[in-house]
């Protein structure tokens, strides 16, 4: 299926938020305000993908100084393993480097398997764990990787 990654538009923070709330526990998915809030992030950048038909998924990021932070990659049932979260990871991979970063962390529930095996097959590592970080007591891992200049950067 052809898609395509595009930046944020205040109109598409409905669609966003119900893409959200589609792939996440109502205890952990974020409200509207709570995304309101994270778009509005010094050094927030969200991107989308899309076909002609529907949003597929998006990936909200911020950055300050040399550290990046995936707060959310969220993709719609339909569309997993298709590489629509590939995508905007290497989007929003893009966008942090060009600001500067040079490590992004995240964090990702100890009990999600499919998450995990997707941000160790972009290069994450696991670096700590976080204890009762989401509602009802499920422990995160913290994660990271370094991001590496492009030739075009080099000197």
């Amino acid at each position: 299926m052809k898609f395509a990654i595009r930046q944020f538009r205040p109109s598409d923070l409905g669609a966003l938020y119900a893409i959200d709330q589609s792939c996440y526990s109502p205890a952990i998915a974020y409200s509207l305000a709570e995304l309101r809030w994270y778009l509005q992030l010094p050094g927030a950048a969200c991107f989308l993908a899309e076909n002609r038909k529907e949003i597929l998924g998006f990936i909200l990021s911020a950055h300050k100084g040399p550290h990046g932070h995936i707060i959310t990659i969220d993709v719609i049932a339909h569309q997993r393993r298709s590489g629509v979260g590939t995508a905007l990871l290497a989007r929003a991979e893009i966008e942090l480097g060009d600001a500067g970063t040079t490590e992004v962390w995240l964090e990702t529930a100890t009990d999600n398997e499919p998450a995990i095996a997707f941000w160790h097959r972009h290069g994450y590592r696991t670096r700590g764990r976080m204890k009762h970080y989401y509602p009802g007591g499920i422990d995160a891992f913290a994660m990271s990787k370094r991001l590496n200049k492009s030739a075009d950067q080099e000197i």
